[in-house]
């Protein structure tokens, strides 16, 4: 009686789990996005586990859980947020949780899902597959493998490549080969990532003028802005530039764009400010622009006072962080092809075409569509946390609204706010950050795989617009 009761609790234990994989195996399959929602929220738990451990913290006691889970939130988004100074606060195993966390965070939640979904079903359906050309351009079945390994080998070779230059670099500031070292991976981790975290206790302040500091990080920022899909195509066709997408191509143009028109414009804004660097020689002012408008774009390191600037400058700051980096990319925002095809679709209709087109190509309507829902679920983001916040804050709203588009767009860079609001507002602005981080590619993929074909066309009436 005993055995027959034991086999049948073992078959009832064993077809559950059959379920329970079968389940797995289907939103493998078909929904990838969702295991990287949770791919992401758990590894989020993890970390918050590791980081409240008392061996985490430099004075051996164990943090306070909204500043574990803000930490834990901000590395694995590879935001660059904190509540507590992190070359102060964390201890060095605390500080190695928070690069494992950040490196985590910049292999990229779609390459999480995608392995995952690999592992659990060995190939991908079909709209696996239209997520995966959607979120970091793979065209087929048969590339995603292949895409796989390239978006792991270019992290590790471009990160390799930094730590070259700053491995040295910081064992020559430090006058420790030990500290260099460890800041050296550090810093080239974090810079790639566009996360923004600093070991150093203050940030990188102190290094205002080492051009041999500075000048890589903004590289890895500026290089990591461009996203996987740009990589693959660049190794795909040999840097051949007739072969480019039109991905690419929008890519490569709007980020320069954003980035000359950035610095010029923050250059003039803060050109006189003697709180930042009014006082500077004018090629240290020029140094300082350029710096900025790389860490707008996602970067999150800064080397003057953000809260010292003009409220024109943070005015500025808000557009190019809410614009972000390219797509697929380790940073954050709407994604610089959306702002291009807004652009294009508005520049089309000024001029009366019936199409949007760039260089040679025709964008399809589908994809406007896209770009629009895109920018408006970014906008009710930021939108709903800023009122949140006001709730919990006596802060200027103009403070709140930068800290709030830093956290969707994963930038890192702060005004001071994420410490100041309380329990209730780091769960906010945590929260904001992992919306901001995978909301519009799961976004983006839900309304791919949806697209369903129609076998009518109803009568055209255009409502009143403006």
């Amino acid at each position: 009686m005993d055995t027959r009761t034991g086999r049948i609790a073992l078959e009832q234990i064993q077809g559950k789990a059959h379920r329970l994989a079968a389940r797995l195996r289907y939103i493998a399959g078909h929904a990838p996005a969702r295991i990287a929602i949770v791919v992401f929220g758990l590894a989020t738990a993890l970390f918050t586990t590791l980081l409240t451990l008392p061996i985490s913290s430099a004075n051996g006691r164990a943090t306070a859980l909204p500043d574990a889970l803000f930490t834990a939130v901000s590395a694995v988004t590879v935001t660059g947020l904190t509540t507590v100074d992190t070359g102060d606060h964390w201890s060095m195993f605390g500080q190695a949780v928070i690069l494992t966390a950040v490196q985590t965070g910049g292999l990229g939640v779609v390459t999480i899902a995608l392995l995952l979904a690999m592992m659990v079903t060995r190939r991908l359906g079909i709209s696996g597959r239209v997520f995966a050309q959607s979120s970091i351009g793979a065209d087929g079945i048969g590339t995603v493998g292949r895409l796989l390994r390239v978006v792991v080998l270019t992290t590790l070779v471009i990160e390799g490549a930094l730590m070259l230059i700053l491995i040295p670099a910081f064992i020559v500031a430090e006058g420790s080969f030990g500290e260099g070292l460890w800041h050296g991976v550090f810093y080239s981790i974090s810079a790639f990532a566009n996360a923004g975290f600093s070991s150093h206790t203050g940030g990188i302040a102190q290094f205002a003028g080492n051009g041999w500091i500075l000048t890589p990080l903004a590289l890895g920022v500026f290089v990591g802005s461009f996203g996987f899909p740009v990589f693959l195509n660049l190794i795909r066709v040999k840097w051949t530039r007739r072969k480019w997408t039109l991905h690419t191509k929008l890519t490569l143009i709007t980020t320069g764009v954003l980035f000359a028109l950035g610095a010029l414009a923050w250059c003039g804004t803060e050109w006189t400010n003697d709180q930042t660097i009014g006082n500077e020689p004018w090629y240290a002012k020029i140094g300082h622009a350029l710096f900025a408008s790389a860490m707008l774009r996602s970067g999150g390191f800064n080397i003057v006072d953000t809260e010292a600037m003009t409220p024109t400058t943070m005015l500025l700051s808000d557009a190019l962080m809410f614009v972000g980096g390219g797509s697929g990319s380790t940073a954050g925002g709407i994604k610089v092809t959306t702002l291009a095809v807004l652009f294009l679709a508005i520049w089309a209709e000024a001029k009366g075409t019936e199409h949007t087109n760039a260089l040679g190509r025709r964008i399809p309507n589908a994809t406007l569509r896209l770009a629009i829902s895109v920018v408006f679920l970014g906008a009710t983001l930021v939108l709903a946390a800023t009122a949140l916040l006001t709730t919990v804050s006596e802060a200027t709203l103009d403070r709140i609204l930068f800290e709030a588009i830093s956290a969707f767009a994963t930038c890192g860079l702060s005004v001071g706010i994420s410490s100041e609001v309380g329990a209730f507002g780091k769960y906010v602005l945590s929260a904001l950050m992992l919306m901001g981080r995978v909301g519009p590619i799961a976004l983006a993929s839900a309304l791919a795989v949806r697209q369903s074909r129609e076998l009518y066309r109803l009568p055209d009436e255009r409502p009143i617009i403006g």
